[in-house]
């Protein structure tokens, strides 16, 4: 998969695949192809959510009140939090206000933004696709900031008889509502990762302009082979691993969002693969004798950014010393310890996948989180699972209920 920000490769061998797994899930695939691009045009699919007249549930014009926050914490968990978290830590260095991100249950954070921030000069975007989500309610509570008629609020949730909505109409607060048909996982290019990137100051028409590209004739090829290739390695249940080999600090969050789409997606009837995020050079001196040496049961996904930075090796001349290090760019060494990475991998027939970025911008992330939605919606549709549903989780839920009343 190819255009000139971006460049997808696989490097899959042979081995564990059969010719006859392979000519079988040629066969669904295109069946489902077509599924995918019939449901991206019905207006109760998931996938609707990549259809190019997608409609917000806001107007922009509604949200100008709120541009003039300097700070923005936003609260929530898993899907409707971990898109707007992928979008900021991309474009954070253009993004010129603070903003605060409460993924998970954590005193300490609560307690330094109430000790460091006036919380009526802090908007605060509270989203919950079910509206009842534990952590987040816990969150939102504990900074105590509901009050009738607050300004500095916005709340984002299913549309029905929930808690956070009961608020927004009880306390005349700002609302949005979060479709119903589209799951939180799958929701980052709705209003629920749309919305916060706008207040970013992020162009998020340009984030949606190009999120059918790997549908096209010329990527449809990639596609395909990759979602054979490793629902093949996934039934043979002898790759059980997928390590995200990360050479672009800014893309940690991303993958991130990958890894709980992945993971809820496809861990189901006994299958799936365990998404870890290992951030390379580093690893290289913690994990790399394992990925080389140890079970060949994982597939490897590596993501560079093609940066050609301005630091570099200085040894000055006084040190009389030789290095082959002098005068070399930071960016050209980590460049050669992931061609070097690669050459081992290929040497030992482990696969791996090549995912190099060019240029990044609004289009490119775009691209990005939609090319992983619809490659696991297929991987899922391959492997008779449904990628939608996440079962277990709603069991741990229920169990955490009852133990709390």
């Amino acid at each position: 998969m190819i255009n000139k920000n971006f460049f997808f490769k696989n490097n899959i061998p042979p081995r564990n695949i059969k010719d006859n797994s392979i000519n079988s899930l040629s066969k669904k695939f295109d069946k489902i192809f077509l599924e995918i691009k019939a449901d991206i045009k019905n207006s109760n699919k998931t996938l609707n959510v990549l259809n190019k007249d997608y409609k917000f549930n806001f107007k922009i014009k509604t949200l100008k009140n709120f541009k003039k926050f300097k700070t923005i914490a936003i609260i929530g968990m898993g899907g409707s939090i971990l898109g707007a978290e992928a979008i900021y830590n991309i474009f954070k260095n253009k993004i010129n206000k603070n903003f605060y991100f409460f993924n998970d249950l954590d005193e300490e954070k609560i307690e330094n933004l109430k000790k460091t921030k006036n919380l009526k000069k802090v908007l605060f975007i509270i989203i919950s696709k079910s509206g009842s989500t534990i952590e987040t309610l816990a969150n939102t509570f504990s900074l105590n900031i509901l009050k009738k008629n607050s300004k500095n609020i916005i709340l984002i949730s299913e549309k029905n008889d929930n808690l956070l909505f009961s608020l927004s109409k009880k306390l005349n607060l700002f609302y949005v509502e979060h479709k119903k048909y589209i799951g939180g996982r799958y929701s980052v290019l709705s209003e629920v990762g749309m919305l916060p990137a706008y207040l970013m100051g992020i162009n998020i028409f340009k984030i949606r302009s190009k999120i059918l590209e790997c549908l096209k004739e010329k990527n449809k090829n990639f596609l395909k082979n990759s979602t054979i290739k490793i629902a093949s390695l996934m039934n043979s249940k002898k790759i059980n691993n997928l390590v995200f080999l990360n050479y672009y600090p800014e893309l940690e969050k991303f993958l991130f969002w990958a890894q709980q789409l992945i993971a809820e997606s496809l861990g189901k009837k006994n299958k799936g693969l365990l998404p870890v995020i290992s951030n390379v050079p580093k690893d290289h001196h913690s994990l790399l004798q394992l990925y080389l040496d140890g079970p060949k049961d994982k597939l490897y996904n590596i993501f560079y950014y093609k940066k050609h930075s301005k630091e570099k090796v200085i040894i000055s001349d006084n040190l009389k010393i030789k290095s082959f290090l002098k005068e070399k760019k930071i960016s050209y060494i980590k460049n050669a310890q992931k061609e070097a990475l690669k050459k081992a991998l290929h040497k030992n027939k482990i696969p791996f996948r090549d995912f190099k970025i060019k240029n990044i911008n609004e289009e490119v992330l775009g691209s990005l989180f939609s090319y992983f939605i619809i490659e696991t919606i297929i991987l899922g549709k391959l492997l008779e699972i449904n990628p939608f549903d996440q079962e277990a989780v709603e069991q741990v839920k229920v169990y955490t209920k009852k133990l709390l009343t």
